[in-house]
């Protein structure tokens, strides 16, 4: 019933410490480091695979992932598209155009409540590779930094691939992409033949097929508070966005990482973390960012008209409100 084995809870998930004692011998476990964090597998292993042959398929796909979509990574794709010059078309590899799509469709139909070319903004409020630590910026550098952002401005080919470079735009994927690692380490592991598996990156989680017996594997959802919700993952994947985790704070005022792409400002609402449950853990990781940014009253309203499967978390005594989708799947 845990999702790894370690004791996790960065990402509002509390898992059991170690295999359960009547666990069969073919329910196994791996785990590792990537993308600044860690990842963590059980599948079920009927044909008793070696265990490296498995991390080498993990790792191969997780590698794949960094090189084209780490902005932490000099030599990656999205980072020479950084430095690229005005007016350059780049043929993006499948991988990469795949999230280009959809995180510009959610821009799209958010009206920018995520937006891929908000990386100056996430650095100048001291986030990122690039982060600058003198403070909170003036109204006036936001409003230089804005002029640099906009996901309008990108002119994407989704029939070839291709992005152009419309000169000065800075591409974070950060919101979307470690979903898609999840997405793209579980092909990875159907290529071996395992169809019955639960993979975990840094609280990104996809669940497919069930545990030797029959149960579907399980995630506790908000684990250290009085709400928590033991969630099935039959063939879903669940991913959390909030503020919980990662702050700043200078001369008294602290806020989120989470900025808000229409104004330039980290979201200042009540929302403490927003958990989306959807088929594939590369759409789910980019509607919690969605949802966090539009805040309590819109991001709920949004998830429902676009039938979103979305649990919101408030801060103190904030109780968490539920989509109608939620409650379906989730079986509240």
């Amino acid at each position: 019933m845990g999702l790894s084995f370690s004791t996790w809870r960065a990402g509002g998930y509390a898992n059991a410490a170690v295999p359960r004692r009547a666990d069969p011998v073919t329910l196994q476990q791996l785990g590792g480091q990537t993308m600044g964090t860690t990842w963590s597998l059980r599948f079920d292993n009927p044909r008793m695979l070696p265990l490296e042959q498995v991390r080498e398929a993990v790792d191969a796909a997780l590698a794949r992932v960094v090189a084209q979509m780490s902005h932490w990574e000099p030599a990656s794709d999205i980072s020479r598209f950084n430095r690229a010059p005005a007016g350059s078309r780049h043929v993006l590899p499948k991988e990469f155009a795949d999230v280009m799509s959809c995180a510009l469709r959610w821009a799209r139909i958010s009206e920018g409540a995520i937006d891929p070319t908000v990386g100056p903004l996430v650095a100048r409020w001291g986030f990122g590779p690039n982060a600058e630590t003198n403070g909170s910026p003036t109204p006036d550098a936001i409003a230089e930094l804005r002029v640099r952002t906009g996901w309008q401005q990108l002119e994407f080919d989704e029939a070839r691939g291709t992005l152009l470079q419309p000169g000065n735009v800075t591409l974070d994927l950060s919101g979307i992409a470690k979903g898609f690692a999840v997405d793209h380490g579980v092909e990875a592991l159907h290529g071996l033949g395992l169809t019955d598996l639960l993979f975990e990156i840094g609280g990104e989680l996809r669940g497919i097929g069930r545990r030797p017996g029959g149960q579907p594997w399980q995630v506790l959802v908000n684990g250290e508070s009085s709400v928590a919700q033991r969630i099935p993952l039959a063939d879903m994947a669940i991913a959390t966005s909030g503020d919980r985790w990662h702050r700043r704070e200078h001369e008294g005022r602290r806020w989120s990482h989470t900025i808000d792409p229409r104004n330039g400002e980290p979201v200042a609402h009540a929302l403490a973390s927003v958990t989306v449950l959807h088929a594939q853990c590369m759409q789910a990781d980019a509607l919690a960012t969605v949802l966090t940014v539009l805040g309590p009253d819109d991001g709920l309203a949004f998830a429902e008209r676009h039938d979103i499967a979305a649990l919101f978390i408030g801060h103190g005594d904030v109780g968490p409100r539920a989509t109608r989708a939620w409650t379906a799947q989730a079986g509240a």
